[in-house]
C-alpha cells in the first residue's frame, strides 16, 4: 500500500492517529484503542522509509536524515489533512500521522460552556487551553479561531507546528505561519509578531522559558492571546508557567498572570457509552464503549483567582473553582460527575479519571 492508500484507511475507519512501525502491520488508533489494519501486510524499516521518502520534497527529506525528526502537514485533495512526525527508532524509519477533519467544528458542535464564548469576545488577555497529547486542544483551538473569525474584523496569526487547520477568511484576515518553513522559531516569530499588526495570535504551544514569556508579554500587550501546554487542570497549569522562571522572576511573573490570564480551560477525553438494548435480556441494557467525550475544567480569572495567583496560594484555586458554578467555572471532577449522571460515560471510567473518585455518588 501507498501512504496515501494507509492514510484512506484511517480517514474511513474514523481513526484519530496512523502508526507505521518496522517490521509491524500497520496500526490505527480508533476511539483511543489500537487496533491493526487487516488485509496489510508488515512493513520494513526500508519499506516505511520509501513510503515516506516519496512523499516528501528534496529539502524536507535532507532535514529529516539530518535532524533525525521532522513535524510536517500533508493533505489528500478532497479527503482530509494530517498532521505527520516522522522520527528513526532502532536506526529505521517510523512514522504517527494525526488525522485532522477537513470540517472546523464549531463550540457549539463541541459543547463549549457559554463562558468559553464571552473569553473570546474579549480584546486582550491570555487563554490557555490545556490537557495531554491527544486530547483535542488543536480541534479546540481552531473551534475559537473559527468564531473569532466569524464574528470580528481582525487580524489573527497563528504560529503552529505545523499547520492544522486551514481557515478560511471569513471577517477577519487569517495569516497562518509554519514552523520550519514560514518561521524558524517560536521565539523569534514571537518577537516579530507584533509588527504584523495583530489583534489575535495563536500560540501552538508554550515550549520553554523564553515562548511561555514573550506570550505572556504579548498578552499584556493588547493583544488577544490563546496557547496550549501540556497540563491536566488550572491549578497545575498556573504552577508550571511560575515554576519555569528562575526565583528570583516569579513574584514578577505572578503579578503578570493575575492581571491578564483571563482563563484557562483543560480538557480530556473519556470513553464514552452508549446503551445497547436487548444483549442481556428483554429487561436489561448493555453499556458499549463508542467513541470519546470531551471532559473540561474551566477556570475563570476572577478577583479572588488573581489575589491567589499573586500571594502564590495555588492550592487553593481549585476550591474556589468548585464553589464559583454561577460563574461559569466547575472543576474536572465536577465535569466527569456530570458526564456520568447523564449516561456519557460508565460509573468505571469516572472513577479512573477523577482525582477524587471517593466524591463520585
Amino acid at each position: 500500500m501507498t501512504f496515501d492508500e494507509l492514510l484512506k484507511i484511517a480517514v474511513n475507519k474514523e481513526a484519530s492517529d496512523l502508526h507505521l512501525v518496522a517490521d509491524m502491520l500497520p496500526i490505527l488508533r480508533v476511539d483511543g484503542e489500537l487496533v491493526e489494519v487487516q488485509d496489510s501486510k508488515a512493513l520494513s524499516g526500508e519499506d516505511i522509509k520509501t513510503m515516506i521518502f516519496s512523499v516528501l520534497d528534496e529539502r524536507r527529506r535532507e532535514t529529516f536524515e539530518r535532524e533525525r525528526e521532522l513535524d510536517i502537514s500533508y493533505e489528500i485533495k478532497g479527503l482530509s489533512r494530517f498532521r505527520v512526525n516522522l522520527h528513526w527508532e532502532k536506526d529505521q524509519v517510523s512514522v504517527a500521522a494525526r488525522v485532522i477533519s477537513s470540517i472546523t467544528p464549531s463550540l457549539e458542535q463541541l459543547q463549549m460552556p457559554p463562558v468559553v464564548y464571552e473569553l473570546l469576545r474579549l480584546k486582550q488577555g491570555l487563554i490557555l487551553i490545556t490537557g495531554p497529547t491527544g486530547c483535542g486542544k488543536s480541534t479546540t483551538l481552531a473551534a475559537m479561531i473559527d468564531l473569532i473569525n466569524a464574528e470580528r474584523r481582525c487580524n489573527i496569526v497563528t504560529l503552529e507546528d505545523p499547520i492544522e487547520f486551514v481557515y478560511l477568511p471569513k471577517k477577519s484576515i487569517v495569516r497562518q505561519r509554519q514552523l520550519g518553513s514560514d518561521m524558524l522559531s517560536f521565539t523569534d516569530a514571537l518577537k516579530h509578531v507584533v509588527r504584523q499588526d495583530p489583534n489575535v495570535i495563536l500560540v501552538g504551544e508554550m515550549r520553554d522559558l523564553e515562548t511561555i514569556a514573550t506570550t505572556i508579554t504579548l498578552a499584556e500587550t493588547g493583544h488577544l492571546v490563546l496557547a496550549t501546554l501540556h497540563t491536566y487542570n488550572a491549578a497545575q497549569t498556573v504552577d508550571r508557567i511560575i515554576d519555569v522562571f528562575p526565583s528570583n522572576q516569579q513574584a514578577q511573573i505572578r503579578l503578570q498572570l493575575s492581571l491578564f490570564l483571563k482563563g484557562i480551560i483543560s480538557q480530556q477525553l473519556l470513553p464514552r457509552i452508549r446503551a445497547k438494548k436487548g444483549v442481556l435480556g428483554n429487561d436489561k441494557i448493555e453499556p458499549l464503549t463508542y467513541g470519546r467525550v470531551s471532559s473540561r475544567e474551566v477556570l475563570i480569572n476572577t478577583p479572588a483567582i488573581a489575589n491567589l495567583i499573586r500571594e502564590n496560594k495555588i492550592p487553593q484555586i481549585r476550591s474556589v473553582i468548585q464553589t464559583s458554578a454561577d460563574l461559569g467555572m466547575h472543576t474536572m471532577d465536577q465535569n466527569i460527575r456530570r458526564l456520568y449522571k447523564e449516561g456519557f460515560i460508565s460509573r468505571e471510567t469516572a472513577l479512573t479519571y477523577m482525582q477524587e473518585p471517593e466524591t463520585l455518588e
